[in-house]
Order: C-alpha cells, then sequence, then structure tokens
C-alpha cells in the first residue's frame, strides 16, 4: 500500500510544483524553507493542506516539493494539485476521495491575453467624444 517516496507534479496557471512524499512527522518543506516560512497568508497554508486533511494523512506524511513560476497563489495551487497526485501514488484507495473534493483536477484557469488595439484583455482605450 504505502511505498517509501511518491512523486506528483502539479500545475497552475504559469506555476509547476515537483512535490514528494515519503512517511513522516507531517513536516512540509518547500524550496527548503518551512511552510510558514514560504507563504505567509493562511488562506495559501489552507490550500496547500487540503489534500492531507481530505486524506487524514496531515501527520502521518512528510511532504518536500520544489516549486518555480509565477506568483504565490498559482504556486500554492500547483503545490495542491502536486500533492493530491503523490497521495494517489502513495495510497491508490484514495483516489474516490481526492477526485470528489476536485483536487486532482488541473485548474486550467489562465491569464487572458492582451488584445491589440485595446488597453487589455478586456479593457478598451479611453474614449472622447469631444
Amino acid at each position: 500500500m504505502a511505498q517509501a517516496k511518491s512523486y506528483g507534479t502539479g500545475r497552475r496557471k504559469s506555476s509547476i510544483a515537483r512535490v514528494w512524499l515519503s512517511p513522516g512527522k507531517g513536516n512540509i518543506k518547500i524550496n527548503n524553507k518551512t511552510l510558514d516560512d514560504y507563504f505567509g497568508r493562511e488562506t495559501l497554508l489552507n490550500i496547500i493542506e487540503k489534500p492531507l486533511e481530505v486524506a487524514n494523512k496531515r501527520t502521518e506524511i512528510d511532504v518536500f516539493a520544489k516549486v518555480v513560476g509565477g506568483g504565490f497563489s498559482g504556486q500554492a495551487g500547483a503545490i495542491q494539485h502536486g500533492i493530491a497526485r503523490a497521495l494517489l501514488q502513495y495510497d491508490p484507495t484514495l483516489r474516490l476521495t481526492l477526485k470528489k473534493e476536485g483536487l486532482l483536477t488541473r485548474d486550467a484557469r489562465m491569464k487572458e491575453r492582451k488584445k491589440y488595439g485595446q488597453k487589455g484583455a478586456r479593457a478598451r482605450f479611453q474614449f472622447s467624444k469631444r
């Protein structure tokens, strides 16, 4: 059932996270920093810990993640996706629980591109009648 180490790749926006899980005491390291040192916001911490909470493995598994690209929100989403995928490899019986919470689905939402003749993706240049 449980392996020595499991791996999962997570993606969100322009962030990519490589996540390794191993049996342990529930320590989470991101880019060789603790979770609290890397992410300051409580909401981001909750996002990252969600797959472990759903699987009831918060105190049983150590998480080690390398994440590149994007901002804090995208990186947190990428790590969450990576943890969920690695948990699936760690224990395949968790598939139904993780799928039900929507943690295995990659969030495909991206930044919309700027269009020519406009100020941004949707914003137009200011219009003056006179």
